[in-house]
């Protein structure tokens, strides 16, 4: 049954919900990767170049490897994952939490590289000005660091977003393809490509994917661009 500009009941669910996981995963990400590419961009450690290789670690493995992973640590069976169930009951696999997870780890390196790029492109000299006028660490991070970042800042975070988006293999393995659960837009196009005579439908989520992805992309660059033209 037709229920919104020609889309039924399924395929709006599973846009809806990929929008839903790519927003969680974007304000679950950018925290840490904040964090994270400060601490990166700024300070040299022991374990420093293991760390960085385990953070993009995601970007070179097969998306499935990653899901599978996952579903070792925290599915019914994993170490943690029948510890979150049998001592607090909480299932995290094949659900819309395991979709959330699952993007975020694939798409956690494309933030925190643009993160840390833009704030090793901030001048030292100005945190260091901004901390002998009296302002402290976190203070010199907030006013200084961050503005003079953001547009790399917001860069990394449209494109963890719009991974998200995509993610297929590690969302597939971990959380499942479970209409209106964990069906995703890329979950559902797969879905419709193995039914016969769904091809139409099939063609039609794929051009809502490609409208969302683009517009995610322009937004991005509009905002890059405003930023730096205020800043001008």
């Amino acid at each position: 049954m037709t229920d919104f500009l020609g889309f039924n009941s399924t395929e709006l669910q599973a846009i809806v919900l990929s929008l839903k996981v790519a927003v969680y995963c974007s304000l679950i990400s950018l925290p840490m990767a904040l964090w994270l590419g400060y601490k990166m961009a700024r300070y040299n450690f022991t374990g420093k170049s293991i760390i960085e290789s385990m953070i993009h670690l995601p970007l070179v493995m097969p998306p499935v490897t990653t899901g599978y992973l996952l579903l070792l640590v925290l599915g019914s069976k994993g170490f943690i994952g029948h510890w979150l169930q049998s001592a607090f009951g909480l299932k995290i696999s094949f659900t819309f939490y395991a979709a959330v997870i699952a993007s975020v780890f694939v798409s956690f390196p494309l933030i925190v590289r643009s993160v840390r790029t833009a704030m090793e492109m901030v001048d030292t000299g100005l945190e260091d000005a901004s901390r002998i006028l009296g302002a402290g660490r976190i203070r010199t991070f907030a006013r200084v660091t961050v503005p003079l970042a953001l547009p790399g800042i917001i860069s990394g975070t449209i494109l963890a977003f719009a991974r998200s988006l995509g993610e297929f293999g590690a969302t597939i393995t971990f959380a499942g393809n479970i209409e209106g659960e964990t069906q995703t837009l890329p979950l559902a196009i797969y879905a419709y490509m193995q039914v016969p005579g769904k091809e139409s439908a099939t063609l039609r989520l794929v051009i809502v994917s490609i409208v969302i992805s683009f517009i995610a992309m322009t937004l991005s660059e509009w905002f890059i661009k405003r930023i730096r033209h205020d800043k001008h």
